[in-house]
């Protein structure tokens, strides 16, 4: 038998009753009754109460010991009274009462309580994370992070796809955010690149006639922290397929995404398959290529409408190429002008001028704008927005990208003002059809609005009869409660349309075969077509968790300024690791 423990601190119950057992554990709770003392034990699995009489000799060394103490308790099982029994416990029926006593090693003062959460700031929780991952909630999250996990490669398994690990250290990837770079010892002067994504070696694989790859792979980017990001390093279900078309890979990827949510929530989930929304009209609609469908609004096109509407401010702004965007709050109309005001000081927090609205209120219209506009715009805006009484519209003017950025914003705001967001689901989509190219707002030249190897619809015609800003993508994102979960494309796998594309994007063929000589060449010795996406591991397990915040279903995150408190990364090296590398750090 182990000397440790009989039982873990969540398995005894009734059935144990008169057995005389040892359990270890952390010291979760104690309650001192006076001769009496109740300490609660906790492990990985549960919490056990035990009962320590004033005769025992452990006694007076339990009324000290600090909490989170590691301790191992042997004694007899014994049945609740009535009144004591804690039904919030799987062991509450029963409690040890304890013989014998052993510390096994003791704690200091933890800097935040952990049988309950205190609201202790995030850097000392980030500081004490293994403190922090003694919470329950915390504690939960990372142990249903590896469920899904565990989950998610069954499922990939089981449809033939085979998990294969690529490289860690490589070279820089296309994949657009800064590269963390490591430096080589063995060949001063030149770096690694930790993978931004697998992306070049899922495509090699397909090459290497492999026909279904994943892994849940690691991902290190360089980037600024958010609430739906990690700062560093993150981790993705990755997968690729050969001889495919865009739906194949969605309805592989389908079945598994419902499957996971289903069998973890008990939200409504939508069901395969998952809507199609063309990227312009994700835009037009919902101001974003992220759209939360569990949000009943949408965004009008009103630029129409404003024009000789006698509006000056709006018909100004259309005037230099600016749009009018329009967002109906339904039955709002019986609101305070408080409510108005707050809405409008909102906008203006945001750097907007304000949030200008009309009410329509028995057959008429009212609010600082309807008293500008003529009678026919008025009703021009009416039957566009599909207006009722007791409505009201509220009206974005600005250039096209600034308009669509707020008008993402304040619909998502009127609809949680309004209330309307639907409870209780999770609603899926993918956007497709994203543009191949856009204009670099910092070079004002032409470059890939995305992935630069997915393959542009129309190939090469497209490539060589079309504007390249109305070149379309095989490329795609699923997105989930306004979250997105993955990008993934049918890639490019023909050199020539290769080197066209990188021409338009700017770059000369022998560019292309510098930074991408590898996959260049191997395309050249027969590339079959192929394609994948890679949704993420930690954005799933937080919107299954109902957590706002990834760093709440990781083991070890970094804090929002990309360091690591409890390890103290990043560091300062010694001058001898240094030189090894043949490195000087040059002073500002």
């Amino acid at each position: 038998m182990n000397y440790y423990r009989s039982h873990t601190c969540g398995e005894l119950s009734l059935k144990n009753i008169n057995e005389t057992v040892h359990i270890s554990g952390w010291l979760n709770k104690k309650r001192d009754h006076g001769g009496l003392l109740f300490i609660d034990i906790r492990d990985h699995y549960g919490i056990t109460q035990c009962v320590i009489n004033s005769d025992n000799k452990s006694f007076k060394d339990l009324e000290t010991l600090k909490l989170e103490s590691v301790i191992r308790v042997s004694g007899k099982v014994l049945k609740r009274s009535d009144d004591t029994i804690n039904k919030n416990l799987p062991t509450g029926d029963i409690e040890i009462l304890s013989e014998t006593v052993e510390i096994l090693n003791k704690s200091n003062q933890i800097p935040f309580q952990v049988s309950i959460d205190d609201d202790s700031p995030e850097d000392l929780r980030l500081k004490y994370r293994y403190l922090d991952l003694r919470r329950e909630k915390n504690h939960k999250n990372i142990i249903f992070r590896s469920k899904i996990i565990s989950s998610l490669r069954k499922k990939m398994t089981e449809r033939g796809f085979l998990e294969i690990q690529t490289p860690i250290l490589t070279a820089s990837s296309p994949e657009g955010a800064r590269d963390f770079l490591v430096p080589s010892r063995l060949h001063k002067g030149k770096f690694y690149a930790l993978p931004q994504a697998p992306q070049i070696f899922k495509q090699l694989l397909m090459v290497s006639n492999f026909d279904k790859y994943f892994q849940i792979a690691p991902c290190f980017r360089d980037e600024d922290a958010r609430a739906d990001r990690s700062p560093g390093e993150f981790y993705q279900l990755d997968f690729e397929m050969a001889f495919v078309e865009q739906e194949d890979v969605f309805n592989s990827i389908e079945p598994v995404i419902f499957e996971v949510f289903s069998e973890n929530s008990n939200k409504k989930i939508t069901p395969p398959p998952f809507e199609r929304i063309k990227y312009k009209d994700s835009m037009d609609k919902y101001g974003t290529d992220k759209p939360d469908l569990r949000n009943p609004l949408f965004i009008i096109d009103l630029t129409t409408e404003f024009i000789n509407s006698g509006f000056k401010i709006f018909e100004s702004n259309i005037n230099k190429g600016n749009v009018v965007r329009g967002i109906k709050g339904p039955n709002s109309a019986n609101k305070p002008r408080a409510w108005f005001d707050k809405l409008n000081n909102w906008a203006r927090d945001l750097g907007q001028k304000g949030l200008g609205y009309i009410i329509v209120d028995d057959d008429e219209f009212k609010g600082p704008i309807a008293n500008n506009l003529k009678k026919e715009n008025l009703q021009k805006i009416k039957e566009k927005a599909d207006l009722k009484n007791g409505d009201s519209i509220f009206f974005i003017s600005d250039d096209l990208s600034n308009a669509n950025k707020f008008s993402s914003l304040a619909r998502n705001k009127i609809c949680n003002e309004l209330g309307l967001l639907e409870k209780n689901s999770y609603k899926f989509c993918w956007i497709i059809d994203y543009p191949m190219f856009e204009i670099n707002p910092l070079t004002k030249k032409i470059d890939f609005s995305h992935n630069p190897f997915s393959m542009p619809q129309g190939g090469m015609e497209s490539l060589q009869n079309k504007d390249p800003l109305d070149i379309l993508a095989w490329q795609f994102d699923i997105v989930c409660n306004g979250v997105e979960l993955s990008s993934g494309a049918l890639r490019n796998h023909k050199t020539e349309i290769m080197i066209k594309a990188f021409e338009i994007a700017g770059y000369s063929e022998k560019q292309l075969k510098q930074r991408f000589g590898s996959l260049f060449n191997a395309f050249q010795y027969g590339a079959p077509p192929h394609g994948g996406s890679a949704p993420g591991i930690d954005r799933i397990v937080m919107l299954l968790s109902d957590e706002e915040n990834l760093r709440e279903v990781v083991a070890f995150p970094m804090n929002q300024q990309a360091e690591d408190l409890m390890m103290g990364s990043p560091e300062n090296v010694s001058q001898d690791h240094l030189k090894e590398l043949g490195i000087t750090i040059k002073k500002e």
